[in-house]
């Protein structure tokens, strides 16, 4: 049997025209779960990540709940979820570099570009006003700029609540840079509402407050902040053998560690995902972003996929230098 040339070049072209088709493009990507972890930047990134995936690349994404420890093990025992968008690794390092080393689990981009922090905060108002005051020592050097709500004539330092592992910190860096010998207090704020609510009552009265927060978060893209520099470099041995126990009789002046922020995924994902592994590995933003889409979602009362679909629509310069002209067409078309 003979075949014309005009319809051997029609099979082909009909199945050029298939491999170009959405749900041909699909199937290079295939099915991936991304863990959904249970804080809210990390909630919000994964429905970022779901929407660009899906409407960009044609994967057909599944979000699971995760949290930092039992995703990851997860990942390293048993290969999935294939994603894991926001994993503070600090605490894993050791068991994590050796399951990449081994090719069974890959890095991909710094979900943080500057990394989880933490210390002792004041506002930026106060910051401002008083330039001189660049550390937690130049700090307790003026009890009478953050006053306590109980004794207004002591300082006060404001701690985490109760359960928190930075109650333990916050109270050994108190005990460390002798702030009671300082004039100042330990305020127990009793929750994170309690704790929030400090930062915002000073604000609404222009008072000056000291204390422990962390970014990114939304009371830091709804006020703005100035964290104070230790003044000294991170003791990893005085930090974790006592600064982070109850016990801790002699906690040493340190720096808190800068958590490390990354886009984790599986060999199995790095098989299959195509094109979408370069946006994974390209996929990174700042804490001053985050803190400001944080804030967006604690205002408006809206969830991780209220918060992507704003992010996506409202901050075009920031999320298509993740991905290629063609792929941000297709995001933006999928809004």
């Amino acid at each position: 049997m003979k075949y014309s040339p005009k319809l051997v070049l029609g099979v082909l072209g009909g199945v050029v025209a298939m491999a170009c088709t959405p749900s041909a493009f699909a199937q290079s990507c295939g099915r991936v779960t991304v863990a959904n972890m249970n804080w809210q930047s990390a909630e919000v990134l994964a429905e970022i990540d779901k929407l660009i995936l899906s409407k960009g690349y044609g994967c057909d994404v599944e979000l699971v709940p995760g949290d930092t420890m039992p995703t990851l093990s997860a990942m390293m025992e048993k290969g999935k979820p294939d994603v894991a968008p926001e994993a503070w690794i600090n605490a894993v390092r050791q068991p994590l570099d050796a399951a990449v080393k081994e090719g069974r689990l890959h890095y991909a981009a710094r979900s943080l570009k500057d990394g989880g922090v933490e210390g002792w905060w004041i506002p930026k108002y106060i910051a401002d006003a008083h330039p001189d005051i660049k550390t937690i020592d130049d700090a307790l050097k003026h009890p009478e700029l953050f006053p306590a709500p109980e004794s207004k004539d002591k300082g006060a330092v404001y701690n985490c609540p109760s359960g928190w592992n930075c109650q333990l910190t916050t109270g050994s860096a108190f005990k460390a840079w002798d702030a009671a010998k300082k004039g100042f207090v330990l305020v127990d704020t009793g929750s994170a509402a309690g704790l929030d609510g400090s930062i915002a009552k000073a604000y609404e009265r222009k008072q000056g407050w000291l204390g422990y927060y962390w970014a990114p978060t939304s009371i830091l893209g709804r006020y703005e902040m100035v964290k104070l520099d230790a003044g000294v470099p991170f003791d990893k041995a005085g930090f974790e053998g006592c600064n982070t126990k109850a016990d801790c009789d002699k906690p040493v002046k340190t720096d808190w560690a800068k958590s490390e922020v990354f886009t984790v995924f599986t060999d199995r994902f790095q098989k299959a995902g195509g094109p979408a592994i370069g946006y994974l590995k390209a996929r990174s933003w700042d804490n001053a972003t985050v803190n400001k889409l944080l804030a967006w979602m604690s205002a408006n009362q809206a969830t991780g996929e209220d918060g992507a679909k704003h992010f996506l629509k409202t901050q075009p310069d920031i999320w298509k230098t993740w991905v290629s002209s063609d792929v941000a067409v297709k995001v933006s078309k999928g809004l």
